[in-house]
């Protein structure tokens, strides 16, 4: 029950109950909800302001909370860059030059990034320029990428044509290194069969007869059999790039005309036929059909454990045997 309150009448001497009037009540009513309302709104501004709203205060985490992420993001992306300096270090210093490569200018590589309306849909928020200067570093790393992958794929495919190149070259010796070379690339004032003065285009070996002669590079057998010009049984390999090898003298052939041989594989047997006083090989290279000197093509400082080790390499990846 309210309180109720009651006062004297004087007139007849009775306690009676005051009753205020409905206006009275509604105005106090009134003035009670303007006053609860007016502190209530007091206390939330300085509430707000000194400690801020809840909605505020989880917004101004999830701000901070990103830029935790951004920090932590561009120094990983900053790691990044340094691992694609590293790669167009190894890519100009070390893989082009071997290459023959021409240098990707910095222009291509480093590209610069025009126009005021770009990322203009970052424009407006709060942290607009730090998303903006992220994103131009994504932009740079793409492109640094992209360029990089470019140029290992044109590595690579450089690598391939010249290990193929090198695979053809006739780089090794055509005998066992044990065996002591004779007359090279000179001119000879008197020929040991015909008794005059000629050129000596290619390189002898003595080695005794039935020796195995070996390619000395990838290539395919053009010709075979008995040369008249002197050489006697000869096998010729054509390796690519104008350079052709010559194996003469030989006692016994082991590849037909139109084979692909590898380097390491057995071509035949050293012997005494042609122009010859005994068995030796002579080895000869033609450059776009003139002579050159073979020795300039092999390093003749490996011992026989390390050539014989190398012949039986190159021997178990040949399809021929």
């Amino acid at each position: 029950m309210p309180d109720q309150k009651y006062f004297l009448d004087l007139n007849d001497l009775q306690y009676k109950q005051v009753r205020v009037p409905w206006k009275k009540r509604l105005f106090r009513i009134f003035l009670w909800l303007v006053c609860t309302t007016g502190i209530t709104i007091i206390y939330g501004t300085v509430f707000e302001r000194m400690f801020g709203s809840p909605k505020e205060n989880v917004l101004n985490q999830q701000i901070e909370n990103l830029k935790i992420q951004y920090t932590l993001a561009s120094l990983e992306m900053e790691n990044h860059f340094k691992t694609i300096e590293s790669l167009k270090v190894s890519d100009e210093v070390r893989y082009r030059p071997i290459l023959e490569m021409d240098s990707i200018p910095q222009s291509i590589r480093n590209p610069g990034f025009g126009g005021v309306e770009r990322f203009r849909e970052l424009n407006g928020y709060y942290n607009s320029s730090m998303m903006k200067s992220f994103r131009i570093r994504i932009e740079e790393m793409k492109n640094m990428t992209n360029i990089q992958t470019e140029s290992f794929a044109t590595i690579s495919e450089m690598t391939a044509e010249w290990k193929d190149e090198m695979d053809h070259l006739p780089a090794i010796s055509p005998v066992d290194p044990k065996y002591r070379m004779g007359d090279g690339f000179r001119f000879r004032e008197v020929h040991p069969v015909l008794g005059y003065g000629r050129p000596h285009y290619g390189q002898d070996f003595y080695v005794g007869y039935g020796t195995k002669v070996y390619a000395t590079g990838d290539g395919i057998v053009i010709n075979t059999g008995r040369n008249s010009g002197g050489f006697g049984n000869v096998v010729v390999v054509d390796h690519g790039n104008g350079l052709q090898s010559y194996y003469a003298h030989l006692s016994e052939i082991r590849v037909p005309k139109g084979m692909n041989v590898k380097r390491g594989d057995c071509l035949g047997l050293s012997g005494n036929t042609g122009l010859s006083t005994g068995a030796h090989l002579h080895y000869q290279i033609n450059k776009f059909n003139r002579p050159v000197n073979a020795i300039e093509f092999f390093n003749n400082d490996v011992t026989e454990e390390e050539f014989n080790e190398m012949i039986e390499a190159f021997s178990s990846k040949s399809i021929y045997r």
